[in-house]
């Protein structure tokens, strides 16, 4: 995949609501979590990305992206980066799809089993997440609640997750590759367990458009 793709679902080749439990403030990461995936069927909600990795001792960020996504469990979502490029990765659950505004051209794979030990996992996926990762808490920083996600299959582009959860939902997660590089993403209106169309994340293929099967 192009490095432009590089984003929460990349390993594929990626949340308040007043309904929730006030205790879930003071609960753990872990606890946060799990009653999020267990109780969101589905949601939307828009996000930041950036990327970082240090030289000399300085981090540097760089390419920076928005855009909105949302999705219903298992394993379908809209993921639309906005700017600066516009691209969309859309999955009906049984195909991805990344549809390349600027090239028309959309590229199309089985889902398959590459989901259940990705990122998009953990926001899209079932609930079983344990099958695929090891979770454990990671302490608190800036008021948020970190937890820590390492995949049991070594074969995956990410070595470690870390989602950092406020309320009873996911506001950010890190994403640490074999190359020491960190994807940072941001997630803010959150709407979750929502009306959603039989045909909300049905592909429509642009006109025009190129298709490329992987």
């Amino acid at each position: 995949m192009p490095a432009r793709n590089h984003s929460l679902l990349s390993a594929l080749a990626l949340v308040a609501s007043a309904l929730l439990m006030p205790v879930l403030a003071q609960a753990s990461a872990l606890e946060q979590f799990k009653s999020f995936v267990a109780g969101t069927k589905n949601a939307k909600g828009e996000f930041t990305q950036r990327m970082v990795r240090e030289e000399g001792g300085k981090l540097h960020t760089s390419n920076a992206a928005n855009g909105s996504f949302q999705f219903a469990r298992p394993g379908k979502f809209i993921w639309i980066y906005q700017k600066p490029y516009e691209q969309v990765l859309q999955s009906d659950g049984e195909k991805l799809y990344i549809h390349d505004k600027d090239l028309n051209q959309v590229t199309v794979r089985l889902l398959g089993d590459a989901i259940g030990a990705s990122p998009a996992a953990i926001l899209f996926g079932s609930n079983d997440l344990e099958k695929n990762f090891s979770l454990s808490e990671a302490g608190v920083r800036d008021g948020i609640e970190w937890l820590q996600a390492v995949p049991k299959n070594k074969d995956t582009q990410f070595e470690k997750i870390g989602i950092g959860l406020k309320g009873g939902l996911p506001v950010a997660m890190e994403l640490r590759d074999s190359f020491g590089q960190v994807s940072l993403l941001s997630f803010t209106k959150f709407d979750t367990n929502l009306s959603l169309s039989p045909n909300a994340f049905h592909f429509v293929m642009p006109k025009g458009a190129d298709l490329l099967r992987q």
